[in-house]
């Protein structure tokens, strides 16, 4: 079978939310290019199951929470530290927040996960920007709630559709710096976070699971949930330099669900 390799560019990363996941499944693919990653979570076993996998000395990680803004600039201070610079900033970390109808949906709860899933990817990209040079790269995890309507879900889908606010604008402003910045977009992840989702949807709906499993997955035209595979493959791209010319971008990663 023809073999293609993706060059990339940079020679080292901070991934913010990645001790296990699409965050675990990117660091890997990372680190087998040959990056060296600097990893955040809030969970510290998680942490040290990401240094026993990668002991080959290219990871290191830090735990604390992402939407803390000192986390965020330890993190990248970490990375220049014991890597010398920072080329790749990967804004994963993300909090599903409530499912529940708006109005049953108190202020607190709506704005914990606007501060987890646009605040952290600003004060890590805040922190970052300094230190990226030419071919340097951030990329940010929306979803496909980014680009559609999801009942009960009020707080998670406006962060979502903020994440591609926050690309476009960035992507603008970073261009002249020979910076791209690029969303991906994923659908329905297998998993047990998507496991909680639908747990919560069946509730708030009063459905039985197995009825919201099927409707979650039969909403693709390929009939199947993605996998953080599909989703780090796609990070791995726009870290690459056949994506050179790609800024601004939102990229679909949903099994057909979303084509726009």
């Amino acid at each position: 079978m023809p073999h293609a390799d993706l060059t990339i560019p940079g020679e080292s990363a901070a991934i913010t939310g990645a001790g296990t996941g699409i965050g675990r499944q990117i660091t890997d693919h990372l680190t087998r290019a040959g990056v060296n990653v600097a990893v955040n979570d809030v969970d510290a076993d998680a942490l040290d199951s990401v240094r026993t996998m990668n002991n080959d000395g290219n990871v290191v990680t830090l735990q604390g929470d992402a939407s803390d803004p000192s986390v965020t600039s330890a993190l990248v201070d970490r990375a220049i530290r014991e890597f010398g610079g920072l080329d790749i900033l990967v804004n994963n970390v993300g909090r599903a927040g409530p499912t529940k109808p708006c109005e049953e949906i108190s202020h607190e709860a709506f704005m914990q996960t606007l501060e987890v899933n646009l605040g952290a990817m600003h004060s890590a990209s805040k922190a970052a920007i300094p230190h990226l040079g030419g071919g340097g790269r951030i990329i940010n995890l929306s979803s496909m709630s980014g680009k559609r309507p999801l009942r009960d879900r009020t707080p998670y889908v406006t962060s979502k559709m903020g994440v591609l606010g926050f690309t476009r604008t960035l992507a603008v402003e970073l261009a002249e710096r020979d910076v791209t910045v690029n969303a991906v977009c994923p659908g329905s992840v297998s998993g047990p976070r998507l496991e909680n989702v639908m747990k919560g949807q069946a509730e708030s709906q009063s459905r039985p699971y197995e009825e919201v499993e099927r409707a979650f997955r039969e909403v693709s035209p390929m009939d199947e949930f993605v996998t953080a595979q599909d989703v780090a493959d796609a990070v791995l791209f726009l870290c690459s330099e056949r994506a050179d010319r790609m800024t601004g971008q939102d990229l679909n990663v949903t099994a057909g669900i979303v084509m726009y």
